[in-house]
């Protein structure tokens, strides 16, 4: 029996398992199972591969994107470039290999909504997903700007110190951030979105609900608005092809 999974902390909600789940009925996958690997501290991510036999891959969520690097014995140029893993492959000889399909999907799925208008973005959070967000953007030809609590060498913007004026700059606006996952749905980050118009992108990473408060928000101002969906599906594809199974 091969074994895929999911690793990361509070993940009963998760994506990636329903869909593997699904993909196996569908195409009539045998002898393969995905599970979720939930662990409230990355120091048990080696007992976890110690102690499951027919271990072959791995998806990695929040918050172990970059903290799982360490304990891979080899990271893809890619992977490394952005700083963040959210793909393991086991290889026959047992070793751990990371590799980042988040930029895969994020750049397939935001591409197509792309105008020459849109120079600059501000990135809501700092996590692994928001790594591979800036990687791919930047490939687009943006320039990119964090936006944090706190202000630090990497992070341009606060939430305190983000103004009408700066959203209206950066015409696209990406929230890497869990705020507005179901169930606390009311939550948004906390940006002026008065200075959100028509020639605004707004992306959310998260998938459900379809709509989060941070789009809807935007979607009253003019703003195009597109989920993490297409994105999460473009990326557990990728990560097939990577662990390359049959």
């Amino acid at each position: 029996m091969n074994k895929l999974g999911l690793l990361g902390k509070n993940i009963s909600y998760s994506f990636s398992r329903s869909y593997f789940k699904e993909k196996f009925e569908k195409e009539q996958i045998e002898n393969t199972s995905y599970e979720n690997f939930d662990i409230d501290t990355i120091n048990k991510f080696p007992g976890i591969i110690k102690n499951t036999a027919g271990l072959k891959g791995m998806n990695v969520t929040i918050p172990y994107k970059e903290a799982v690097m360490p304990y891979l014995d080899e990271i893809n140029e890619q992977a490394k470039a952005i700083g963040a893993v959210n793909t393991i492959k086991i290889t026959n000889e047992g070793k751990l290999v990371g590799y980042n399909t988040d930029c895969y999907g994020f750049k397939k799925t935001i591409e197509p909504f792309i105008k020459p208008h849109h120079k600059k973005a501000l990135i809501l959070g700092t996590g692994g997903a928001s790594k591979a967000v800036i990687f791919s953007l930047k490939e687009l030809g943006l320039s990119c700007s964090y936006v944090s609590r706190t202000l630090s060498d990497q992070v341009q913007f606060s939430y305190d110190s983000l103004t009408e004026e700066d959203v209206k700059n950066h015409e696209v606006i990406v929230n890497c951030t869990p705020l507005g996952t179901f169930p606390d749905i009311e939550d948004h980050p906390n940006i002026k979105y008065q200075g959100v118009s028509d020639k605004h992108l707004l992306f959310d990473l998260i998938y459900n609900p379809e709509e989060t408060t941070f789009l809807s928000l935007g979607k009253k101002n003019g703003a195009t608005i597109v989920n993490g969906a297409n994105m999460l599906k473009l990326q557990a594809e990728k990560s097939w092809s990577i662990w390359d199974l049959y």
